[in-house]
């Protein structure tokens, strides 16, 4: 996947700044439009080419490598959807002016960890928590 994000500089606070900042909110919403679109037109760009690569092989091997390809593609492309609507999402909080601020305890995220992942609602503690908890659950 192509990290929209990764082109982006890292945002530097000014002295004094307040935390999501219309300045903070402005980048953030840059990165997240910016990786939005990367993904957008993967999406696109595979549709376009599964319509043009549907070929029936006669050899079964050389079938099932194609079904096979394809059903990895689509994989590829359903989390990317996923991530779409998150991305989606994250925008609308944003607008919401509700972005920066963990779901759980309502501390600020911080800028680093948002610059990592745009669409992060957790703060590290919590998000760390979380997969403790999940690990837990799985044995």
């Amino acid at each position: 996947m192509n990290n929209g994000a990764s082109s982006f500089q890292p945002y530097v606070a000014k002295k004094g700044e307040e935390y999501m900042s219309k300045g903070q909110l402005a980048h953030f919403a840059n990165i997240l439009d910016s990786l939005k679109g990367d993904l957008m037109a993967d999406i696109e760009r595979t549709v376009h080419t599964m319509q043009d690569e549907q070929t029936v092989f006669a050899d079964p091997n050389d079938r099932a490598s194609q079904e096979t390809d394809m059903a990895l593609e689509l994989r590829n492309r359903d989390r990317e959807r996923k991530l779409v609507k998150k991305i989606e999402e994250t925008l609308d909080r944003i607008k919401a002016d509700d972005y920066g601020f963990c779901d759980k305890c309502g501390i600020e995220i911080g800028i680093q960890r948002l610059e990592a992942r745009p669409t992060a609602t957790l703060c590290i503690d919590c998000k760390t928590l979380e997969e403790l908890r999940e690990k837990q659950v799985a044995k």
